[in-house]
């Protein structure tokens, strides 16, 4: 195979590019197609396309008049069409030739559109599973037509002659493929056949395969793809779509959405998926082109935030790549990606007024993917906010439930900040939403603009301690020796320590401290190892800010109380460090050695005193 170069001038000697052809072929299986199997799926596209160009030649013939037919029997493959046929010139244009342009290859390029094929390279696959190819063809634009031979080889060497018109009597393609020693994997009649469906289940013209036991042929597209059959209800319609998403994808749907682009020519379903999948997962989609298979992982057919459906499409006007297994993009595919989440949302909002079941059931396993959309989508956000559920002090609730008690709600900036004071809001009546997880927070805070008489704030410790109830000054007196000495211990924190009451009373303390207030005391601990210059004094100015976490003692609790009336400085000690150790624990949050130490230490200093009273 050859690439001509014309001489500019009388003194440059003609020269021919040689192409290596086994080395072309390698670059094909390794950096163009994922897999030897889609040769098959070339053949059978130039199979469609020239049955296309078959059907326009005379458009008056039936739908079904021409067709494909797959053969094999484990010695050769071969696919063989009723379309247009190739006549000699043609064969030299388009099978002997790499790069070489012409007006009849124009022309052709001009009519591209109606095919499946943009590239030309496609019967090179072959070579991918066999060192020899053969075409036998003959053109139906002129009647008396010869018939034609084209054998290519794997050396880069070809042969081409003109045989009477009797080598093949109807016009048409037939490709012959001897399949080498290491190709039977895809070469096998049974793979034959399951490639042949995988491929072409939904293309428009009948495709039949012969395994060459004799037996009769077996149809691969059997029936036209479920939207485009008729049904005698709309149930029927709903239950054969499903039915069809299940076989494909292996799950069934919790709802099937119907897709119809008539613009780009555009069919199909999404299947809504039954379980929920890991956030920035995203599931690829099954894309055809013109009934082709052309992906099974396309991904940018839809939105990030739409990883709550699988998708199964055939288009018209979609533009696939060279390796023909994506889709290019462009302006078209922005537009369809567009136009199928708006059918998405569409589906949302139809079910939120029409099915409250569903949508339960539905924002149980994707509340994070329609939390996502959200975000960013008014309309879905007045539609599904309400219903949405969030982590509260009174449960799992939708804010919706969760606004008819709580006008005033508060939200947290983290999980850990949310189980530290969970148990003790509750009891103090306060409404706090977890906002520890993504998008709750920032969806939370947008809650007024549906509901207008609840308000939002942020959660911060001074909101709850004002909502703890004081001790008594005569309390307060007695106790001050063991707070200041508490305060000295836990001085190392950078924590203060106060006496309250509140419920339950089961809990001994409370421990206030945020992840942003960690942060400013990690700073500050920069400013005590830097000191002197510059940046030392900067961080020493941020030190002197830094919001210190806050150990809220129980006074309703009998340990507290036993506790602060401690009158042996070492065990007041113990016991305060043990406080505070305990209460760390509970808000979850993920301890620092220092802690870990101190809770080691305090748990064995309390147990060595306890030994030795009982001895």
């Amino acid at each position: 195979m050859t690439l001509s170069h014309t001489p500019s001038s009388p003194a440059d000697a003609d020269r021919t590019f040689q192409v290596d052809l086994r080395g072309l072929v390698d670059l094909l299986s390794h950096h163009l197609y994922s897999s030897p199997r889609v040769y098959l799926r070339e053949l059978l596209q130039n199979a469609v396309d020239a049955l296309t160009a078959r059907h326009s030649l005379e458009p008056a013939a039936a739908a079904d008049a021409f067709g494909i037919r797959v053969y094999a029997d484990g010695s050769v493959v071969r696919v063989e069409d009723d379309g247009v046929g190739l006549s000699e010139a043609d064969v030299h244009t388009f099978l002997a030739t790499i790069g070489r342009s012409s007006k009849r290859a124009e022309v052709v390029a001009e009519q591209r559109a109606d095919f499946i094929g943009q590239f030309g390279i496609g019967l090179l696959s072959c070579f991918l599973v066999a060192d020899e190819i053969h075409v036998l063809s003959r053109s139906a634009r002129t009647p008396d037509a010869p018939a034609v031979e084209w054998r290519g080889r794997g050396d880069g060497s070809y042969s081409v002659r003109t045989l009477p018109a009797s080598a093949r009597p109807r016009p048409g393609t037939t490709v012959t493929l001897t399949p080498r020693a290491d190709a039977g994997e895809w070469t096998r009649p049974a793979q034959v056949n399951a490639l042949a469906r995988h491929f072409g289940s939904l293309l428009r013209h009948p495709v039949t395969f012969d395994d060459g036991t004799g037996g009769p042929r077996a149809a691969v597209n059997p029936e036209p793809a479920p939207w485009a059959r008729t049904y005698p209800t709309p149930g029927a319609r709903s239950r054969a779509l499903a039915a069809y998403g299940e076989d494909v994808f292996g799950f069934t749907p919790l709802d099937t959405i119907e897709l119809d682009l008539p613009a780009v020519g555009l069919k199909g379903i999404a299947c809504v998926l039954p379980e929920a999948v890991p956030a920035g997962r995203r599931h690829g989609h099954r894309v055809h082109v013109k009934g082709m298979l052309l992906s099974e992982q396309a991904q940018e057919i839809l939105p990030d935030w739409a990883f709550f459906v699988r998708c199964v499409v055939d288009a018209e006007s979609l533009r696939p790549t060279a390796s023909r297994e994506s889709l290019y993009e462009d302006d078209t595919l922005a537009a369809v990606r567009d136009a199928l989440a708006e059918r998405l949302r569409a589906w949302i909002a139809r079910t939120a007024a029409s099915d409250p079941e569903l949508l339960g059931r539905f924002l149980q396993v994707h509340h994070l993917a329609v939390k996502s959309l959200a975000v960013h989508d008014d309309e879905i956000l007045r539609m599904l906010l309400p219903w949405l559920p969030f982590e509260t002090t009174d449960g799992h609730a939708t804010l919706d439930e969760f606004a008819r008690t709580h006008r005033t709600v508060l939200v947290t900036s983290s999980v850990e900040e949310f189980r530290q004071v969970a148990a003790i809001a509750s009891a103090a009546g306060l409404g706090v939403v977890n906002g520890g997880y993504t998008y709750d927070r920032e969806l939370v805070h947008r809650l007024p603009e549906i509901r207008p008489e609840v308000s939002v704030a942020d959660l911060d410790p001074a909101t709850l301690t004002a909502h703890l109830d004081p001790v008594d000054r005569e309390t307060e007196l007695a106790a001050a020796a063991y707070l200041a000495l508490a305060r000295h211990a836990l001085a190392v924190f950078d924590c203060d320590v106060a006496l309250r009451t509140f419920q339950p009373a089961s809990a001994p303390a409370l421990l206030l401290d945020s992840r942003e207030a960690r942060h400013e005391r990690t700073r500050s601990q920069l400013a005590r190892e830097q000191q002197g210059g510059v940046w030392g004094d900067i961080l020493g100015h941020l030190r002197q800010e830094a919001p210190r976490a806050q150990l809220i003692l129980n006074q309703l609790n009998p340990l507290v109380r036993t506790a602060v009336a401690i009158d042996e400085p070492e065990l007041a000690r113990t016991s305060a460090e043990a406080l505070y150790g305990q209460a760390a624990m509970l808000s979850r949050r993920p301890l620092r050695p220092a802690e870990s130490s101190l809770i080691n230490r305090s748990f064995l200093d309390l147990l060595a005193h306890a030994l030795r009273k009982d001895s």
